[in-house]
């Protein structure tokens, strides 16, 4: 450990404290001596000085300590957070705001908030600062804020935005909604067929969410799932039936169709859709026969086969929901397989 000057570029409490901790371990009968000859001649010190904290007092007395705080205070309100899904770095971002905090002598909480308020993201605004007011109410330390903080953006990751990768799986089977590029049923429509394919996931399985909004909330969105590796549409057939069940055929073709969603688990759910949610997907057919054109995705046990091969049955049907019909959405943040 080497001494360092002093010229206004450090916290005096820190510079002060890093010098006990050498003279703690290099004892000296002139350290007091030895620290007033590392500060910078700009800086004018008494004569009287005998201890290192008459040497901090003085230091803070200078008009350096006064700009070196104001021009923290600065960067604070520059200061922006950036979530990882776009680049950023929590961990740097919530070290730089408490040095910042620290070195412009921001002590109080409720000052400490405003500037970590100013700091939120554009993107999403809305939903972070409803939750930021909320989970701040009664927050009396910076540890709490910052702990509160790490939930808020623990959350906002979870966040389904448009465009994203998803998967859907099957809860009852733990089945991955599945379709295969170019390969289509043999019965029906004949085209690319859908299926709750392996518990394990794989590019067959991912899906493209699309919405108009940035944000998907249960009350008023519905959106398009495109199939990631063919970039077909997921979609229902009509006027043909399913392979195994004669329910409604669902596959991949061209046609925009949206799908609506409600959580299974909370009824009239306010909140926005999340990875992990728990879900039923429903919609409204053009053909239909009796009094409701709403029908509900659904998978189950029952197969059909392709050849030699055998797939999990994919439909759509009005009939009673039940736990066939539940959907765990999964944000994939990171999907790196090519198609």
């Amino acid at each position: 450990m080497e001494l360092q000057k002093y010229d206004g570029n450090i916290h005096p409490d820190e510079w002060i404290n890093d010098l006990r901790t050498y003279f703690n371990i290099n004892p000296s009968s002139k350290d007091v001596i030895i620290a007033i000859s590392l500060v910078d001649p700009t800086i004018k010190l008494s004569t009287d000085i005998n201890s290192f904290e008459k040497l901090c007092n003085e230091l803070k007395e200078d008009i350096s300590f006064t700009v070196f705080k104001n021009a923290n205070k600065r960067k604070l309100q520059l200061l922006k957070y950036i979530p990882e899904r776009r680049g950023g770095d929590t961990l740097k971002f919530v070290t730089t705001f408490r040095k910042l905090c620290y070195n412009g002598e921001i002590n109080d909480i409720e000052e400490q908030k405003k500037y970590l308020f100013k700091s939120l993201p554009i993107n999403n605004f809305n939903y972070i600062s409803k939750e930021f007011h909320v989970k701040m109410k009664n927050v009396s330390s910076i540890n709490e804020l910052i702990k509160k903080f790490e939930d808020i953006i623990l959350e906002e990751s979870n966040l389904i935005i448009k465009n994203s990768a998803i998967a859907l799986k099957h809860v009852a089977t733990g089945k991955y909604l599945s379709s295969i590029k170019d390969l289509h049923y043999t019965t029906g429509s004949k085209k690319q067929l859908v299926f709750a394919g392996s518990s394990d996931l794989n590019l067959n399985s991912l899906w493209n969410i699309q919405f108009n909004k940035n944000l998907a909330k249960y009350t008023d969105t519905s959106v398009t799932l495109q199939h990631i590796k063919s970039n077909l549409l997921l979609g229902i057939n009509n006027y043909h039936k399913s392979p195994s069940t004669n329910h409604t055929e669902v596959s991949c073709n061209g046609d925009e169709i949206k799908w609506n969603f409600k959580h299974s688990k909370l009824e009239n759910h306010q909140g926005y859709l999340k990875s992990n949610d728990i879900i039923n997907l429903s919609i409204k057919k053009t053909y239909f026969q009796g009094n409701n054109p709403v029908e509900f995705l659904r998978s189950h046990d029952i197969q059909f086969t392709i050849g030699n091969d055998t797939f999990q049955e994919v439909v759509c049907h009005n009939e009673r929901l039940g736990g066939n019909d539940e959907w765990c959405i999964e944000l994939i943040k990171d999907h790196i397989w090519s198609a």
